[in-house]
């Protein structure tokens, strides 16, 4: 007996949140002025009318800055006692990640980002390096070195529409690279607080 294939994934359908948040991203655009009013109705019309996810992501790609934040990196360094970034913070466009012997744990679902692309290079050590990305991010991992600890990526790969693809790059060492969205806990949290 053969096994059937498998059917593939079917695109993520949109949420009326999902095309209000396009919706505010073109008019701020229109606001800056970095599209015009004709365009800003068409883009209007179609992230009004759009069914997936996928549709809403060209209407504001190529109007989210690459570069928003300037300066330094953000260094985190798990050393022997960990460290740990989360609540609300401000993205930078490059975070050095070094898990040590503590590990570090970076939680992106409060921070503010602006960007399109944010690289994380991360360094797992013996404690390893522990990710929280909001629902729609996209985490890239390609070039990654697995080393001993590997890496679990337990993100969903398509991308909302304005939301960062987070690139991975450095090496996982023996604690390992693990990657996910907010669980459920942490998810009501986001609720009761109303950033979700």
């Amino acid at each position: 007996m053969t096994a059937e294939p498998p059917l593939p994934a079917k695109p993520l359908r949109a949420s009326h949140a999902d095309r209000e948040a396009v919706v505010e991203q073109l008019r701020e655009a229109a606001a800056e002025g970095r599209i015009d009013l004709d365009e800003l109705d068409t883009r209007l019309g179609l992230a009004l009318s759009a069914k997936t996810c996928a549709e809403l992501v060209p209407l504001t790609e190529d109007l989210i800055p690459v570069v928003v934040a300037a300066g330094e990196p953000l260094v985190l360094k798990g050393g022997m006692h960990g460290a740990s970034r989360s609540g609300r913070w401000k993205v930078p466009p490059l975070i050095h990640a070094h898990g040590g012997a503590g590990g570090v744990r970076i939680d992106f679902t409060r921070a503010e980002c602006r960007l399109r692309e944010i690289e994380l290079e991360v360094h797992g050590g013996m404690g390893g390096v522990r990710i929280v990305v909001p629902e729609g991010w996209t985490v890239q991992a390609d070039d990654l070195s697995l080393g001993l600890g590997g890496l679990k990526n337990k993100t969903t790969e398509e991308r909302a529409a304005g939301t960062p693809l987070l690139r991975l790059t450095g090496s996982c060492g023996m604690g390992g690279v693990f990657v996910r969205h907010p669980n459920f806990l942490e998810r009501r949290k986001l609720r009761d607080a109303g950033t979700d």
